[in-house]
């Protein structure tokens, strides 16, 4: 894994190298013998390497980037993980202690990108029922896949983007990354569907604290 942070302005992807080296191990016999996540912080199994951003801890897969959007003290707004031509995006949100909020916010993402034109439909999916839509960019049509998880008090929300976005079959390690993902929601109430804080780990966040400004999106933000 290789972990990369977008500066606005900046059309490359500077690697840090101290970060990418906490992350160039994985234990494939520990995440195959787990049960797929994501995961709750209390649950989560041991033995896999993962990369602390705060809220979610993405676990260590070869081959996948994890690119972020970090205003110059580490805050960061926006997750992407990268393999090959697809894309993860990623978001974790505060839920209710008694239900899951992603068919409410599912029908919410329909509604709004049905609004702009998009043609969009719901399928059945490996977490249950996903968003797939076809939307318009700058670069031309796109195809967009949406999925939800709901755990104890959070729901991770996640865009597929590239051949994965119609292909489940072709998320390959980015689907990995989603089912050993681990969410902190830690324990202070929170209003539901806030995002969960997302931070650099601290030596990333000291060498990019001299940045100045946010950085751009790597990929279409999603309705």
């Amino acid at each position: 894994m290789i972990f990369s942070r977008k500066r606005a302005g900046d059309g490359r992807h500077a690697r840090d190298e101290r970060a990418a080296g906490v992350l160039d191990s994985y234990d494939a016999e520990a995440a195959a013998a787990s049960s797929r996540g994501p995961h709750d912080i209390s649950e989560a199994p041991d033995g896999v390497q993962r990369l602390d951003l705060g809220s979610l801890h993405i676990p260590a897969v070869p081959g996948v980037e994890v690119r972020v959007q970090a205003d110059p003290q580490g805050v960061i707004q926006q997750v992407v993980l990268v393999h090959e031509e697809n894309a993860l995006q990623l978001g974790v949100f505060a839920a209710p202690k008694t239900e899951g909020i992603w068919d409410e916010v599912r029908e919410e993402i329909r509604q709004s990108l049905f609004a702009d034109g998009a043609a969009v439909q719901e399928v059945p999916g490996e977490y249950g029922i996903e968003l797939r839509a076809r939307v318009r960019t700058p670069d031309g049509l796109t195809d967009l896949r949406f999925v939800g998880v709901d755990g104890p008090r959070w729901m991770v929300r996640g865009v597929y983007q590239g051949a994965a976005a119609s292909d489940p079959a072709a998320a390959g390690p980015l689907a990995a990354c989603l089912e050993g993902l681990v969410v902190d929601r830690g324990q202070e109430a929170k209003p539901v569907r806030e995002p969960l804080p997302l931070r650099l780990p601290r030596e990333v966040a000291d060498q990019a604290s001299a940045a100045e400004g946010d950085t751009e999106e790597s990929v279409p933000r999603e309705a």
